[in-house]
Parts: C-alpha cells; structure tokens; sequence
C-alpha cells in the first residue's frame, strides 16, 4: 500500500470489479479508447491487469479516496506487448477529474518504479488528442519527443487512434524533479 496526501493507491479487493466495469463503460473516460466496454470485458481486463501482475512483479494500484470512496480509478506500471518498456498508465472515474488526483498517484507509483523496482526509464502514451493525459504526463515531468511518436499495432491504418505520442521519463530526470 502506498500513501499520499489524500489517496491511497492499495491491491485491488473484489469489490473493485463494479466501479472498474462503470468506468470502463462511460463515453466520456474511454473516450480516446476504441470503444466502452461489457460488464464482462471490464473484468476480463482486471484479471489480465492481475495475471500480468504476478507475472512481471509490478503494481495495478487501485485508487481509493479515504473517507469519499473506495474505488476512484487506478495507475499501474505495465509492460506493453508490442514495446520494449515499462509504462504508466491510468484511468480515473470522470467525477474525480481535474482534481490533480492522476498526478498525485502517479508520483508515487514512479517512485516505486524507480526505487523499489530499479527502473532506469519509464514511458507513458497517448493518442494526440488525449489533452489531459499528456498535460499530466508533462506535470510528471516526462519529456516528448516527436521522433518517438508511433502507430499503434492495435489499430489499422487510418483509424482515429492509431497514431500515439510517447513520453520519456529517466531515472535521473525524475530524480532532479523529485527534489
């Protein structure tokens, strides 16, 4: 379990699974996703975030807001099938955005990444237009690159999402953020 100011990022508890699925199916979050996901394809994707985890050591944290709500939304360190890297990623119920509270976590989880896990680099992306993911991306002090930009594999040829921007943190540039 990991504490910040106001979160805690903690292991994912059965109960997650509902607030999980909601999320997964609002327009509004998976907006620059493919599509909204089933009841049934939302827990899939939480046992593969849990399977991944035991396999690769690192953390999908729940988000939980003491004393407002148990489940708000998550950040994980994952590694991408197509991609050489380790990645932070998260997804935030709508009625908690804006609050800083993606940014907050995501500190921490770097910094378990860094520390605990030894990391010497880690990436995030998006797609483009995903404003709010890279302007928390840029708070984490990640850097872009055009040059990295690419066309993801799961996407084919034109469609509205297949073009990604990647951003950049290392080791040493979070540790001269971090102070």
């Amino acid at each position: 379990m990991i504490r910040t100011e106001r979160l805690v990022l903690r292991r994912w508890r059965p109960s997650d699974w509902e607030p999980f699925a909601a999320l997964n199916a609002d327009s509004q979050v998976m907006e620059h996703f493919d599509r909204v996901m089933t009841r049934e394809e939302s827990d899939a994707l939480a046992d593969r975030f849990v399977a991944r985890d035991r396999e690769t050591g690192y953390e999908t944290w729940a988000l939980e807001l003491p004393g407002e709500a148990d489940f708000i939304g998550f950040i994980r360190l994952g590694v991408p099938t197509f991609m050489p890297a380790v990645e932070i990623g998260w997804r935030l119920a709508r009625s908690y955005w804006g609050r800083g509270y993606a940014t907050e976590g995501a500190r921490s989880v770097l910094a378990d990444g860094f520390e605990r896990h030894g990391l010497e680099e880690i990436v995030s992306f998006t797609v483009p237009a995903n404003v709010r993911s890279r302007r928390v991306m840029e708070r984490l002090d990640m850097t872009h690159d055009p040059a990295d930009d690419f066309d993801h594999p799961m996407f084919p040829a034109g469609h509205r999402l297949q073009r990604h921007v990647l951003y950049r943190l290392d080791r040493e540039r979070w540790r001269r953020s971090s102070c």
